[in-house]
């Protein structure tokens, strides 16, 4: 859109960056709000021109006048909401993950809700990790709003910026949409618990043996697909604070395995997992956010796995990535 200027906080990580990437392609302004300052992620998916076309921010997303400046700075309209420290970071730090993915949410509500005028209302990452897996009940997909019982902090967490977005709409009208994905794969995911498949496919890259740790069958979605689910999200006229169930490719580990197996048949036999599942519902439904935004964006498992196989051998010919998983 001609007038558009995008926001994007915790930039650098894997969703972050497909998002810039997606913006910038549009040739749609867009402005990295982050604490970190190791573009990887974006310069294993961009070009060096379409990383010039970007604007850097550093800020910490507790600090609320940081917030506040790089919002009127750059006459920001949309802001799309990811910073969050994971699983394992939030378990060895619990204070420090209540302040990054708590507090700071609560301080992107409050900045917005400070220009109403100018900024109509926010995306933010929650997370399929609010649910356990009895919440998925005998069908084993989780329904559209049902009650999350989270296992983890980080879960704990996620759950209180949904009823924060509640609150901001009810008492100040922020309107907001919450996305909860699950395991997101592909090129920039390589932190956190479910990192371990795209691992997988730098292995495969590389020619390498690799173990997944876990197992079991789960609802997988590309990272392309979920940056432009958040940009469809932020453009959408919505009114309210509603959170959405993402869907994907529902896949077992065997079935991750062969796609990457087909892409690569030089690994063959290389690729391994355990059978233990992770301690979360399998499939999500998705389809009331089809009513918000239409068609959700998909990319088949099979393509999306050569894809990003593909790309990380041309990077790593390019001497991007290093020769390691």
């Amino acid at each position: 859109m001609p007038n558009d200027r995008f926001l994007i906080t915790g930039a650098l990580g894997c969703i972050g960056a497909w998002t810039v990437r997606n913006l910038v392609r549009e040739e749609t302004p867009v402005v990295v709000f982050d604490l970190a300052s190791d573009p990887r992620r974006l310069k294993l998916i961009m070009s060096d021109d379409e990383l010039a076309r970007v604007t850097f921010v550093t800020g910490d997303i507790t600090d609320l006048e940081a917030l506040e400046r790089a919002l009127d700075d750059h006459a920001i309209t949309h802001v799309i909401h990811l910073a969050a420290l994971q699983i394992p970071f939030v378990r060895a730090n619990p204070p420090l993950g209540a302040r990054v993915n708590v507090v700071g949410t609560v301080n992107v509500f409050e900045a917005v809700a400070r220009r109403r005028d100018r900024i109509g209302g926010l995306v933010y990452a929650s997370s399929a990790a609010v649910y356990d897996t009895v919440d998925a009940g005998e069908s084993g997909v989780v329904a559209h709003g049902a009650t999350g019982h989270p296992t983890t902090l980080y879960g704990v967490f996620k759950q209180a910026n949904e009823g924060t977005a509640r609150v901001y709409w009810q008492d100040a009208q922020v309107a907001s949409i919450g996305l909860r994905p699950y395991i997101v794969y592909g090129p920039g995911r390589d932190q956190g618990l479910t990192s371990s498949p795209t691992k997988a496919m730098v292995a495969a890259a590389l020619g390498k043996p690799y173990h997944i740790p876990y197992g079991g069958r789960a609802a997988y979605q590309y990272a392309d697909d979920v940056a432009r689910t958040f940009i469809a999200c932020a453009r959408a006229p919505f009114q309210g604070a509603e959170i959405f169930n993402l869907g994907g490719s529902v896949a077992t580990m065997g079935e991750i395995v062969a796609a990457i197996e087909a892409a690569a048949p030089e690994v063959r036999g290389l690729i391994t997992f355990d059978d233990q599942p992770l301690p979360f519902p399998e499939a999500f439904d998705a389809a009331p956010l089809e009513q918000v935004i239409g068609t959700l964006p998909f990319t088949p498992l099979a393509q999306a796995v050569a894809d990003t196989i593909a790309l990380f051998r041309e990077r790593i010919a390019a001497g991007v990535m290093p020769d390691a998983v």
